[in-house]
């Protein structure tokens, strides 16, 4: 079943081990690796050494004990270190392919009434420690309010409100050359993924936003919305993304943006003011239609802070939607902030190894997304009973066909039976309790003629 000697010293141990083992066979994991360029000329297969360092937190071992000292396995750690530091591995292309395969088999399982989202956002990738990792840089951490040495991780989710799966990212390191602590020194051809990697490493966010969405969409997926935060939300940003989807996110509150009302431009405090308010404690306070630089008209909606005595602002490019939905459809940005904490927390996002290598960064932390899409998957499969496929139709036609007095008369039967077996048991007040119940449901169906179903209880 698992190619390598890892210890399994506890019954739920081997069970992790047989649910990774049967992910990278439904969804041909091996296979996907060979088509990406993950490949080795001799020794271990790739498989074996991907599973090896793919099941390390599920085990609760990081690489070091995993990997490097650990005798047990079959393979020594520079065989793991050279997978990893490959500069032909298409890792993206890894990515995106297993994350299409999944998108399919989550899709059909999203009703069609439910908005699919795209989202996006960025988390810092801390490496303080570090003083030669390739383009490591001074990066500014937005939660913590403060530079840090490490990466801006850009990442792209696909959502259906129930399920998350991350189908892209871009670790970044500063555009200003004197924020970079140290450069590229790994040389290379030019045509490969390793020298592409690092030359978008070194471009603006927002440029490398629109050519991730246009990625992801041209791949298959289909989404509605895409959702981000105010640190994405501006005007020529909005702009540039609403040519290929619609956009909703939050804007900030500053002087420095306008945005076209009542024929001149005004900045988001100045519309507000201007905008008639909502009476009472109503959560939506006011909306506008506004219009973006160069840009398609959007609507902003102004809600009540529940944190403070203030308001938030939303930006939503499809103005024909509600104010509520937009308001609703934003709050699945959550799934990303989720994601990012699972990553960091659990999965070992930045923690589980300390290598130099600008590829193996992105080798490392291209298999972190994918263990939460294999989390992501055994969530869906045991918590959502359509995965049993026909069975699941044909239960739901069986519980179709029973009426209600016939779901009630069963209800009441077994709650009978069961206080039969009750030490104290008064019959004849339970069947006139019972007898009541029926008669007022068959009443209020219009069916009390049916009474002979009741007859014999």
């Amino acid at each position: 079943m698992i190619h390598t000697n890892n210890d399994a010293e506890t019954q739920a141990d081997i069970q992790i081990l047989g649910k990774i083992d049967e992910f990278f066979n439904q969804f041909n994991i091996a296979t996907f690796l060979h088509r990406c360029g993950i490949k080795k000329r001799h020794g271990h297969s790739v498989r074996s050494l991907i599973m090896a360092i793919f099941t390390l937190p599920f085990l609760e071992k990081n690489f070091f004990r995993g990997i490097v000292t650990n005798d047990n396995i079959s393979f020594g750690k520079d065989a793991a270190y050279e997978l990893l530091k490959g500069s032909r591995s298409n890792w993206r292309r890894l990515l995106l392919t297993i994350g299409m395969k999944l998108y399919h088999f989550l899709n059909r399982l999203t009703d069609d009434d439910r908005e699919s989202v795209l989202i996006v956002d960025d988390s810092p990738y801390d490496r303080s420690r570090s003083k030669s990792v390739e383009l490591l840089s001074r990066v500014w951490d937005h939660s913590n309010g403060r530079l840090v040495k490490g990466f801006r991780m850009l990442t792209l989710c696909w959502s259906d409100g129930a399920s998350c799966l991350p189908l892209d990212f871009s670790l970044l390191s500063s555009s200003d050359a004197k924020k970079r602590l140290c450069e590229n020194r790994k040389s290379m051809d030019k045509r490969c993924c390793a020298w592409q990697r690092r030359q978008e490493a070194v471009v603006k966010a927002p440029e490398n936003l629109e050519t991730m969405v246009k990625r992801i969409l041209a791949a298959g997926v289909q989404a509605k919305y895409l959702l981000m935060d105010s640190w994405f939300a501006m005007p020529a940003t909005v702009t540039a993304l609403s040519k290929h989807i619609d956009v909703i996110g939050m804007v900030k509150k500053t002087s420095k943006i306008h945005y076209g009302y009542s024929g001149r431009p005004m900045d988001l405090k100045a519309i507000y003011r201007k905008l008639k308010k909502s009476r009472g404690r109503a959560k939506i306070l006011a909306f506008a239609v506004v219009t973006l630089k160069d840009g398609p008209p959007a609507k902003l909606v102004f809600v009540r802070d529940r944190r403070k005595k203030d308001w938030l602002a939303l930006i939503s490019t499809d103005i024909n939607l509600s104010n509520e939905d937009i308001v609703r459809i934003y709050g699945k940005r959550w799934d990303i902030e989720v994601f990012f904490k699972m990553a960091k927390q659990h999965l070992k996002l930045a923690k589980e190894m300390q290598c130099r290598d600008y590829d193996a960064l992105v080798a490392h932390t291209t298999i972190v997304f994918m263990r939460y899409m294999f989390l992501a998957y055994q969530n869906r499969i045991e918590t959502d009973n359509r995965t049993f496929g026909e069975l699941f139709y044909a239960c739901c036609q069986e519980v179709s066909d029973i009426s209600f007095v016939e779901a009630l008369y069963r209800i009441m039967t077994l709650a009978g039976n069961r206080l039969k077996t009750l030490g104290s048991y008064c019959e004849k007040t339970a069947s006139a309790f019972f007898d009541a119940i029926i008669e007022a449901a068959l009443q209020g169906t219009g069916l009390l003629e049916n009474r002979k179903l009741v007859s014999n209880f």
